[in-house]
This record gives structure tokens, C-alpha cells and sequence, in this order.
């Protein structure tokens, strides 16, 4: 049978395979360069555990002192052990990964100690016990519709989150919408034989921190794994080190006995744990500012029984800093009230609920009791005058709105319609509404006069944003709800977080750090009570709605006066980065409090005074870092603390004296059976490495954690300075793809995901790239895409370079750009290393990859002659030491393929050689000079507007002329002498532009070009902030001439031309002299007439062809060679092409070559020889020897 190729069937079939060969080999070459760079990192961890190059241990040195400079120790936040390490952890922890990368190749001793966090585990076991027993094992739990599923609470606030909080929610929030524990575990990929030994509480401990080592082990962190350890009184030295640590505190006043907040049960007469709950697992405390709303004499005659008493309705809100701006208060005209007496004798109007809550922390004589006097309805308030805090109205009144909720808060709602929707648009309602004031009572003073006050000024939306947002919106009335929704959306929030005070006392201040200066004022002048109730609703097992109470706890008391003088005194040596760091720390020492520091439930350590309660996971975090100093001597390089240890040493023998000779230089050796110089050791392991040089966090730790941190370091060494914290590096939260991460939309990736699909380098350089500051930052995954291929291109091209390094150029390497490339190696050098300084990763990837690889790229393009071997290799090596640190995997392979024996983390940071700044500036120029030339070409070959057709475009240019200038024109020059005068005077600045149009257009010689001058100044002004004072100048600091005729070859190739003349603006017209100016050249491009000639190769089977060029008048032999590798791409050596002519020009190109006597009846052209032209007659004559001779249409050419 036989298949005519063209057969369309056939056509098909052969485009559907090509299709999927394609769509193979790509997918083939891009996991093979995915798979390469895995492939490396196995290899290089299996090196580095062999050699063992992250095991740091003190050396005995004779000069103690001296090396604590020489050392560097780094620490990150254990993570909880509930799940895999996600990329949120990975970014933050990456911090501290390239920190020790960097001052590594610094030369300093680096231990970055890795520990993992078990104390409290936020997943109660509990839960999978009643699974099992309710669903079986495994559970089958019942479908959506057999079950009326619990809705979650809704609610019209946006809550201020208390960063201070615990973080036991958290885990919680990630669940997702699974209702059942068994199905958050399936959620983390769990299968159903896994899960049921998660009812045990060992097991968490056993499962996720392996897990946790394996994942962090393929990233390639530079971790002492021998120091790692797990929480909880399972491991035994480390609960020995916590108890040891609160006796301590205890001793020095720092723990107290008291009551503090927490969820209660009044029924079961206890606090009620996640355990015990029915409903509301995680949900605590909601901390609300009770407004004390005074109701004015006479009262109504609802009101007079309590005549003589004092009487506050009293409002819930989240945002005290706003009650400079009420105007009114709103009560709901429905909704059922107490009025109680309180401990004072005062009588409180709320709701039954607030009541009950308030019950229960101090707010009436019997605890629990609330003594109602009277119960009302919310339109017995209605109308009532009332004196408020705060606001700059004398009198306010009660007002009616119908949305409010008895659900949170007291039922008495403050209204600030300058910055809250829902208050101005009810606030509206009833000024435009009379019927609606009529319908409650309410008289037109009430409502008329009062209108928003000003009180913040947020960026976007100015200082009466509730107005403004609802006008946007058009927001009609109260009833738009969804318009409501929208407006609260787009202005409470950044309200807070971006929102200026504009009252006095508080003017020019953000607002979230004035929110707690302004609650404790307004509590002490009594104008303000604390109020807690639950953030959502709890029931607990018993079928009781539990309220907050004040109930007895240990606490940390973080609000003693002197305490907190310590913790600020340390505030002022750390280094904190960026100056938004330092102010979260210090608004989080102004308001911060007491801490309770003790649960009855959980895992963890006891108090050791009072085994009843366990130490919560805030509390136990604090200066663990000093635990990482002697961990690896004693358990034995095991997580839970129960190997052998090292010395010999057992958890018993460590006593509370031994812990004291550790720790504290100037406790006396103490009474033990332990070896006197192996406790030295250990002593000394401390000595060594405290303190701890900087700890790396996300920013939402800052005002609990890295607080308490500060606290606790400060109360353990009070005086040993030297032992405090010295820099803390907070960074934003990390988006994936500029979106929240999320485990419910599937926008989520653990660590061993990113890993798997970017390789541990490429995800490491996304990292890096990802941000620097406290603001959020951004894992783009396409950035991490291209990262594979930089670094794969990356190395490809080291092997090339490394294969053909005999073939790269020798000798001095002192050419224009072998100079400029060097200057930019050692500038970028310095650059990178002052970013690493900063511990700024974005940047030094920025300087240190990106710009130093767009060097090298540079170099090779304008290189003619060729790159230089050495500066090939010295940029290879130099390049591999800055990107270290971020790659350590792809960069300790090159290394090797430099012929490195010892190991990348032996070497040591570049030292960088001169920089030649005007150099590099000079380099500027011409790439933006380059740059020009191209846009003026293209513009220059655009056809010319024509209004009756289309034209033809111009014939693509042949020469051009190129005019530098020496000096400004007159115009430019008074100008620049002018800003410059002014520039000087005015320590760095310029005056507005009409005092420079004034000055300027009184110079008789610039009148006739002020329409060009003032643009010439915007241009100077706009060029003098990116570039410094330097574009003052009215010379350059360099030769352009000579720089563009260094670099001649590469503009002439660049722009395709056959000639480049580089003249002085002098020689030019009246247009050159005008428009050309220092650092501007002018270009003036031309065609140069020819006549075009055969150019012939006899040559068989080599791939050339006949072709046809342009000579020109005074061409010479190179310069039609030249045109012709223009043409013929398959020219690559110039110096192998020889050019020919016929004896004969005329019977010449009609013979027929024989093979193998090609140059038969042709004669060489020399270099001297030159072309004539004679354009009328389009005749060729060669001039050669004194001799002219006619050509005739056809020269040869011959490459060997």
C-alpha cells in the first residue's frame, strides 16, 4: 500500500505528532532542569552531612573576649508541631537561613539551633475519643443533610485582633470548613489507620517533628541538628531547664497569684476549656471599652424611682480612640434592658447578657449576682440627654436604630458618623425623615444641630471618611445593608491600621497607637470600664453559655513599672531594622499588662511550685535560645531529650544550682555529682555564644512573643547587659501568588510542595525575592519557574566558559570594558555585601544576581575583541560567593567545577578592588546613548506623514554622523548656572519652578528659547533627584568622544550601519549647535549612494551562496567583506573570507569554475586597494598600485 505524502490524512497526522513531540520534549527539558538541580542538592546534603559542616561547637580559645566577635547566632520561633511546615514558616525562617549563610562567609562562627514547639498542642484529643465512641473507628460520620449543620456567627464589626493573644486559634482558623477533627486531619493528607493514633498524646509528638527535620533537611538550612529539641515535661532537661527558669522568676517577683480573664462556666462554677465546650473550641476573651454615658438631670419619669442615683447607659466598643467624634448614642427601641446597681452604687443599662458578663468581673458587690433594678425597653431611653466622654458636644442624645443586635456587645451602641457607616446613614435617615422622629419622640434638637466631627484623616478618603464612602456608594439609608457592608469594608480597617489622630493631645499620631493610650485616660478619669465578654458564643458540655470572668491564675506581670523600665532600656540597643518594628514594640511595652502564664490542661511543664497547672506555650518560649547553647552535650542529639547524654550527665543531677552555674557567671560552682569541668563546659558553650545576635520573626509576634522575649531576658540577666537581646528582624506575611494563603481555596504549599516543584534553590531564590520589609510579601510562583531556569542557564554557561577557557582572550585586560566590568564586579560586590549587612534579601538578590549577571551579559555583548579570561573566571567565582547564601546547593556545585577541594561553607566573602564610579557612569552613557540611537533609527525609518496616501519609508541609513558637545549652548548653560547658584545656597535644594521662570525670563539672551527652558529645567530637576548634583555640572566628568569611539565597533554593529563618525557639536549646522548638549549626543543619519555588484562563491558544497551588496565610493576590500557577513549569516571569521576579481570582467563570470581551481582567472584585492564609483554610468573601477580597473558587475568571494 502506498501513502501519497500529500494526502491531507497524512498532513494531519504528521502535525498532531510534531504537536506532541513538542509538547514532550518541553515538558521533558523542563523537568529535566528541575530534576538537575534536585539532583545536585541530594548530592551536595549527602556532602555536607558527611563533612558534618553545620556542627559548631566552642573551641577553647585562649582569648575568650575577643571571639565573641567572631561569632554570629541566629534563632527563629519554634513552630508548632500540629501539621507540616508550610512556605509562611519557610519565609520567615529563610531570614535566618541566609543570615547564616552570609556571616559564615564573613568569617564568623555561625549556630543557627532549630527547636520544635509541642507545649499545649491547639488539637485536643479529646475530640478524636468522641469520635470514635459517636462514629466508630474509623468514624462514619452522618451527610450534610442528616445533620443540620451549626452556622457560623455573622457579624456587621470588623474586630481589631488583639495580636496579643495565644495562638491556639490560629489552628482552628486553618481548619477550613471541615466540621469534624478526623476530617481536619484527613485535610493534611492523613489516612483514616493514622489518624486514630493521634487519640494519644504522645503520638503528636512522635509524628510531625520528624517530618518537620526531614522537610527543613531538604531545604538545605544550615541547622546544628544536635541542639534541636521538642517541648513538654517529656523531654526531660528541657522541662528541667523551664522549671528552673520560672523558679527563678518567681523568686525575683516577676510571677504573681491573681485573677484574670477567662471563658467560665457559672453552672459547672469553673473556667471552661476547649475540652469542655460544646461549642466554641478556640474562641476567647474579647477585650471591648465600656463607655460610661451619663443620663442628665431630670430624669424621665421612667427614671424616677432612681432619682438621686447616678445613671450610665453604657456602650461596648472596640474603638475608644473614636469617641471624640459621638454624636449621639443608639439604642434599639425593642430590644429589652436591665438597670443594675453596681459597686460603686451607679446604675448600669444593658442588656440581661452584658450584665451577666459583667456579673462576674467586678462589677457588682456579689459575684455572679446581678442586681436588676428595673428592666425597661429600649424606647424608655429614647430622647434621654446624656453627657459622653470625649466628644466636643455638651450634650448628646439617645437615639433609635433598628439594626442593633443583642448578641454582642450591651445593646447601647456609641454613633461617630464621621468614620462609621452604619452611623451616618442612620444618623441622615432621621434628619430627613420627620415621620421617623415623630414615630419615637424624638425632637428636632436632638438630631438637627449635630454633625460629624473630624477626628482622623485617612489616606484616600480625608477626614470625614463614613460621609465621603456612603456618598461614593450612594448609600440611600440604614437599610442598604450591602452598600453598608461595602462602605465599612473599605474604611474601618485602614481607618485603624493607616488612619492620623487630628484631636489635641493625640494630633499627628497613627491611630492603632493611640487606641491603648487612649482606653487607659479614659479608665483612670472613670469616663471608662474594661469589658470582656466571649469574641463568639461557647456553650459548654454542661449546656451552659458561658461568660468571661475574672478567675485566679499565675501571671507574668509585665505591667510592673520597674519591669518594664528594663524591657524599654533594652528596647533602645536592639536593632530592630525599620523604624515601624521599633514602634510596635514600643506602643506593645506603653499598654502592655499582666499575662496569665498557667493553664489546668494540655501539654507542657507544671509549675513547679504548683503542679496543678502547666505552663502555657507563650510563657515556656522566652529564652529558650540559651537551652540551644548547651542541648547538644546534654540529650544526646535526640528530640525528646532521652538519649545518652554526651557527659554523662542525667536529668536529675540538673538542680536548680546547676542550672544558676550555667547560666549566671558570678553563681559559685555548686554542690553536685557532676564533673566540675563539665559543667565548666557547658558554662562556657553559654558564654560563648550568648547573646543571641538576632531572632527572626513574622511582625504579628512583635507584641506578644518578641515582647515577653525582651521581658524575660531582662529578668533572668538583670544586669549582665551584655546577655540581652541584640536585633530582632520582623517581616510581613507572606502571599502566595498575591493572594492570602489558604488550605479551603487549594492557594496553600507546605515545604516539601515547594520543594518538589521548584527544587530547594529555585524556592529559595522566590523567597528571596519575595520582600524585605514588615509588609506583607509576595511568593510568585512563576518567579520560582524562572528562577529554575536562571539557575540552570546559569551553570550551563559556567561548564561553556570552563570548557572553552583557551579560547577566551589573555594578557592585559585593560580595554574600556574590561575595565568598566571589573569596576562593576567590585561595585557589586560592596553593594550586595552592604544589603546582606541589612539583612535586606530582595536587595542583595537584586544587586548580587540580577544586576551582577546583567554586567556580565553587558561585557559579552560589547566585548568585540572578546572577553578576558580572567575576568570570566574571577566574575564566575565571585558570582558564586554572593549568591550563596540564598543558593548554597548550585553555588557549592560550582565551586567544585572550579576545581575547589574544600567545601563552599569554608570559603570566605569576596574582597572587592577599586570601583571606578565615573567609569561605570561613562558605561551608562553609552548603553543609554545605544539606546537612543536605536529609537532614533526606528523613528528615522518611519515613512513621512502623508495626508493624500501612503509613502514609502526612507531607505534604511547607511552612515551617520554623531555630534558631542564639549560645553551646554548659552541657553543651557545660564539655566544650569542659575540652579546651580541656587542649588548651592539653598543647602540642596531648588525653588519652586515660577521663581526660576522669573529669574530665567529676565535674561535678555533666553527670551527667545523660554519655551524651551523651562522644560530643560523639569528635565534637570527630574534627572538631579535620580542621579545627585552631579547633573549641576557644566562639564562631564568624562571623554564622550572618546568613550564612543573606544566602543565604535559595537554602535556600527548595533545599529547595522556601514560607518559611524563621531564629530564635535562645532562642526555641525545651527540645529546641532542648538540641540546638542554634554552627555546628549546628536545623530544625523544618511545613505550613502552605491551601485550594486554580484558577489560570487565558486565554491561547491559549502553552504554559501551568491548574493548581491551596495559598493560605495572609497569602499575597501574589508568593508564589502563586512557587508557581505551582514548578509550571508553563515560568515562568522571575517579573516577566513578572501575577495576576488576577474581578470576579465566580462567573459569572466560566464566560465564555469572547476573543482579544485576556484581562484583560476581571478586576482586577489588588496587592502590598499579602494572602490570608485560613478553613479551615472553605475560603473565600478578598483584603484590599486596606482592602477584603475573596471570591475565589471561581479566580484568573488571565497571563505576557507
Amino acid at each position: 500500500m502506498k501513502v501519497r505524502l500529500d494526502n491531507p490524512a497524512f498532513i494531519v497526522y504528521k502535525f498532531i505528532s510534531f504537536k506532541a513531540f513538542c509538547r514532550s520534549s518541553l515538558e521533558r527539558k523542563g523537568t529535566a532542569k528541575l530534576d538537575f538541580l534536585r539532583k545536585i542538592e541530594i548530592e551536595v546534603q549527602e556532602k555536607w552531612e558527611k563533612e558534618k559542616v553545620h556542627n559548631v561547637c566552642f573551641c577553647h580559645l585562649e582569648k575568650e573576649k575577643s571571639c565573641h566577635k567572631n561569632k554570629f547566632f541566629v534563632t527563629f520561633p519554634y513552630p508548632y508541631m500540629n501539621g507540616r511546615l508550610h512556605l509562611g514558616h519557610t519565609f520567615s525562617l529563610s531570614k535566618c537561613e541566609f543570615a547564616v549563610g552570609y556571616q559564615s562567609l564573613k568569617g564568623k562562627k555561625c549556630l543557627f539551633p532549630f527547636g520544635l514547639h509541642c507545649t499545649g498542642m491547639p488539637i485536643k484529643l479529646q475530640r478524636y475519643i468522641e469520635e470514635m465512641e459517636l462514629y466508630g473507628n474509623p468514624p462514619q460520620f452522618p451527610d450534610e443533610d442528616e445533620e443540620e449543620k451549626e452556622k457560623p456567627e455573622t457579624s456587621d464589626e470588623f474586630i481589631i485582633k488583639d495580636k496579643a493573644k495565644g495562638k491556639k486559634s490560629k489552628a482552628v482558623a486553618k481548619s477550613g470548613t471541615a466540621t469534624f477533627q478526623w476530617d481536619i486531619m484527613r485535610s493534611l493528607g492523613l489516612k483514616d489507620q493514622e489518624i486514630t493514633k493521634f487519640a494519644k498524646a504522645e503520638h503528636w509528638l512522635e509524628y510531625f517533628p520528624p517530618l518537620a527535620v526531614k522537610d527543613l533537611k531538604l531545604m538545605g538550612v544550615k541547622v546544628d541538628w544536635r541542639r534541636s529539641f521538642i517541648t513538654t515535661d517529656v523531654n526531660p532537661f528541657y522541662d528541667s531547664f523551664v522549671r528552673w527558669q520560672f523558679i527563678t522568676l518567681k523568686e525575683r517577683k516577676k510571677i504573681k497569684f491573681g485573677k484574670r480573664y477567662t471563658i467560665f462556666s457559672p453552672k459547672d462554677g469553673q473556667p471552661c476549656m476547649d475540652h469542655d465546650r460544646q461549642t466554641g473550641e478556640g474562641v476567647g476573651p474579647q477585650e471591648y471599652t465600656l463607655i460610661k454615658m451619663k443620663i442628665i438631670e431630670p430624669y424621665t419619669a421612667k427614671f424616677n424611682a432612681m432619682k438621686g442615683k447616678t445613671i450610665y447607659v453604657v456602650a461596648a466598643t472596640l474603638r475608644p480612640e473614636t469617641m471624640f467624634g459621638q454624636t449621639n448614642c443608639w439604642v434599639r427601641p425593642d430590644m429589652k434592658y436591665v438597670a443594675f446597681e453596681t459597686t460603686s452604687g451607679a446604675i448600669f443599662i444593658c442588656t440581661s447578657r452584658s450584665a451577666r458578663n459583667m456579673s462576674f468581673q467586678g462589677f457588682t458587690k456579689e459575684n455572679g449576682v446581678v442586681p436588676v433594678v428595673m428592666e425597661i425597653l429600649g424606647q424608655d431611653i429614647l430622647g434621654c440627654a446624656l453627657s459622653a466622654p470625649l466628644t466636643s458636644y455638651k450634650t448628646i442624645y439617645a437615639l433609635p436604630m433598628l439594626t442593633i443586635k443583642e448578641d454582642k456587645g450591651t445593646g447601647i451602641v456609641t454613633s461617630v458618623p464621621s468614620d462609621a457607616p452604619d452611623d451616618i446613614a442612620a444618623l441622615r435617615d432621621l434628619k430627613k425623615k420627620q415621620p421617623l422622629r415623630e414615630k419615637y419622640g424624638i425632637e428636632d434638637k436632638m438630631v438637627l444641630p449635630f454633625e460629624p466631627i473630624p477626628i482622623i484623616e485617612i489616606p484616600g478618603y480625608g477626614n470625614l471618611s463614613a460621609p465621603l464612602v456612603c456618598d461614593e456608594l450612594k448609600i440611600q439609608s440604614q437599610n442598604d445593608k450591602e452598600k453598608l457592608a461595602e462602605a465599612k469594608e473599605k474604611v474601618y480597617l485602614k481607618g485603624f491600621y493607616e488612619g492620623i489622630m487630628l484631636v489635641d493631645g493625640y494630633k499627628g499620631q497613627k491611630v492603632q497607637d493611640v487606641k491603648k493610650p487612649i482606653q487607659k485616660m479614659m479608665v483612670e478619669e472613670g469616663e471608662a470600664m474594661i469589658y470582656m465578654e466571649p469574641e463568639k458564643q461557647v456553650m459548654s458540655r454542661s449546656a451552659d453559655v458561658c461568660v468571661v470572668a475574672l478567675c485566679d491564675q499565675w501571671y507574668l506581670d509585665y505591667g510592673d513599672a520597674e519591669w518594664k523600665q528594663k524591657a524599654n532600656e533594652a528596647l533602645k540597643s536592639l536593632e530592630t531594622f525599620c523604624e515601624e518594628t521599633r514602634r510596635n514594640f514600643e506602643a506593645t511595652l506603653a499598654w502592655l499588662q499582666e499575662h496569665a502564664c498557667s493553664r489546668t490542661y494540655g501539654l507542657g511543664t507544671r509549675l513547679p511550685w504548683d503542679e496543678h497547672w502547666l505552663i502555657e506555650s507563650l510563657s515556656d518560649s522566652t529564652i529558650y535560645m540559651a537551652y540551644y547553647t548547651v542541648a547538644h552535650l546534654l540529650q544526646g542529639g535526640v528530640l525528646n531529650g532521652q538519649g545518652a547524654s554526651p557527659l554523662g550527665i542525667k536529668p536529675e543531677q540538673m538542680t536548680r544550682e546547676v542550672w544558676d552555674f550555667i547560666f549566671f557567671k558570678t553563681s559559685p560552682f555548686p554542690k553536685t555529682d557532676i564533673p566540675k569541668e563539665r559543667l565548666q563546659r557547658l558554662r562556657r558553650e553559654f558564654e560563648y555564644w550568648y547573646p543571641v545576635d538576632v531572632r527572626v520573626s513574622g511582625k504579628d509576634l512583635v507584641p506578644n512573643h518578641l515582647s515577653y522575649y525582651l521581658y524575660n531576658h531582662v529578668a533572668m540577666w538583670p544586669k549582665d547587659k551584655v546577655k540581652w537581646p541584640q536585633a530582632v528582624r520582623a517581616n510581613g506575611h507572606l502571599l502566595l501568588n498575591s493572594e492570602k494563603m489558604s488550605k479551603s481555596t487549594g492557594n496553600f504549599l507546605t515545604l516539601c510542595q515547594a520543594i518538589d516543584k521548584f527544587s530547594a534553590d529555585g524556592m529559595r531564590l522566590a523567597l528571596a525575592d519575595a520582600g524585605d520589609t514588615v509588609e506583607d510579601a509576595n511568593f510568585v510562583e512563576t518567579m520560582a519557574d524562572a528562577g529554575i531556569l536562571r539557575l540552570y542557564t546559569w551553570v550551563e554557561w559556567v561548564k561553556e566558559m570552563i570548557a572553552n577557557q583557551n579560547n577566551l582572550r589573555t594578557g592585559p585586560a585593560d580595554t574600556f570594558n574590561d575595565r568598566v566590568f571589573a569596576s562593576e564586579i567590585n561595585a557589586g560586590i560592596l553593594k550586595t555585601e552592604q544589603h546582606y549587612d541589612r539583612m535586606m534579601y530582595k536587595e542583595a538578590l537584586k544587586s548580587g544576581f540580577f544586576e551582577f549577571q546583567a554586567a556580565k551579559d553587558k561585557y559579552r555583548e560589547l566585548a568585540i575583541e572578546g572577553m578576558h579570561k580572567d575576568l570570566v573566571f574571577q566574575f564566575i567565582e565571585r558570582q558564586t560567593l554572593l549568591l550563596a547564601p540564598i543558593c548554597p546547593h548550585l553555588c557549592e556545585y560550582t565551586w567544585g567545577l572550579l576545581g575547589k577541594t574544600s567545601s563552599l561553607m569554608k570559603a570566605s566573602w569576596p574582597v572587592a578592588g577599586p570601583v571606578d564610579e565615573v567609569l561605570i557612569r561613562s558605561s551608562q552613557y553609552l548603553m543609554e546613548t545605544a539606546h537612543d540611537l536605536r529609537l532614533r533609527l526606528k523613528a528615522y525609518m518611519q515613512p513621512p506623514k502623508n495626508k493624500k496616501g501612503d509613502s514609502k519609508p526612507p531607505a534604511k541609513p547607511s552612515h551617520c554622523n554623531i555630534y558631542v558637545a564639549k560645553s551646554y549652548p548659552p541657553w543651557q548653560h545660564s539655566a544650569l548656572s542659575l540652579l546651580g547658584k541656587h542649588y548651592k545656597s539653598n543647602n540642596g535644594a531648588l525653588p519652586d519652578n515660577k521663581v526660576i521662570a522669573s529669574e530665567l525670563g529676565a535674561l535678555p539672551d533666553l527670551k527667545k528659547y523660554m519655551k524651551k527652558v523651562m522644560p530643560f529645567v523639569a528635565m534637570i530637576k527630574e534627572n538631579l533627584v535620580k542621579n545627585g548634583p552631579r547633573v549641576l555640572d557644566l562639564e562631564l566628568e568624562f571623554d564622550e568622544r572618546v568613550v564612543l569611539m573606544d566602543n565604535l565597533v559595537y554602535l556600527t554593529n548595533s545599529l547595522e550601519l556601514e560607518q559611524i563618525d563621531i564629530l564635535f557639536a562645532s562642526e555641525g549646522d545651527d540645529k546641532v549647535k542648538e540641540d546638542c548638549c554634554p552627555g546628549k549626543p546628536f545623530c544625523v543619519f544618511r545613505s550613502e549612494p552605491g551601485v550594486c555588484v554580484s558577489l560570487v562563491n565558486p565554491q561547491p558544497c559549502n553552504g554559501q551562496f551568491s548574493t548581491k551588496v551596495d559598493i560605495r565610493q572609497g569602499d575597501s576590500g574589508d568593508s564589502i567583506i563586512r557587508r557581505l557577513a551582514k548578509v550571508n549569516r553563515l560568515i562568522k571569521d571575517l579573516s577566513r573570507v578572501k575577495l576576488m576579481r576577474y581578470e576579465d570582467p566580462v567573459l569572466g563570470p560566464r566560465r564555469v569554475p572547476v573543482l579544485g581551481l576556484e581562484e583560476q582567472g581571478k586576482l586577489p584585492i588588496s587592502n590598499k586597494s579602494v572602490f570608485n564609483i560613478n553613479l551615472e554610468e553605475k560603473r565600478v573601477t578598483l584603484a590599486d598600485n596606482g592602477l584603475t580597473v573596471d570591475i565589471g558587475n561581479s566580484l568573488v568571494y571565497l571563505v576557507h
